[in-house]
């Protein structure tokens, strides 16, 4: 009797040997996958960063130097760099959401004022194109006419 009750101890002290690895495993996962994930999200961020910096460029060369616009977006872009850095060298401690809330309540104050200043200019130019209408002939049709 005291043999099978030993084996009976044995086994059980066994088990529970088992489910405390199978614990810590499950915890080194979960740690790994946090790790990977936040490593990605800051890939990420980079390469956004990446191409609105190209995509910036271009826009700039495309419209060429208008002053204050293409200084703001440097400055932007300088500051979204500045914070993907600091967050891959930090890791995501933070509140993501309070992040995200932030960074578009600043990306919003900088499109209304855009909006403000441009509004104007471009009903001007919508209303000119529209109503200002010159009647030509095709040239197509004077050829052959």
């Amino acid at each position: 009797m005291a043999s099978q009750s030993q084996g009976i101890q044995q086994l059980l002290q066994a088990e529970k040997r088992a489910a405390e690895k199978v614990s810590k495993a499950r915890k080194r996962k979960n740690r790994r996958l946090k790790q990977a994930k936040e490593e990605a999200q800051a890939e990420i961020e980079q390469y956004c960063l990446q191409r609105e910096k190209e995509f910036k460029a271009k826009e700039a060369a495309a419209l060429g130097s208008h002053g204050s616009c293409s200084t703001e977006v440097e400055k932007e872009t300088q500051e979204k760099e500045f914070k993907a850095k600091e967050a891959a060298a930090l890791g995501s401690h933070g509140s993501c959401s309070t992040e995200v809330e932030k960074e578009t309540q600043e990306k919003m104050t900088i499109l209304q004022t855009y909006f403000r200043q441009n509004r104007d200019e471009v009903l001007d130019n919508l209303l000119a194109f529209v109503c200002d209408i010159r009647p030509e002939i095709h040239e197509n049709y004077r050829i052959n006419g």
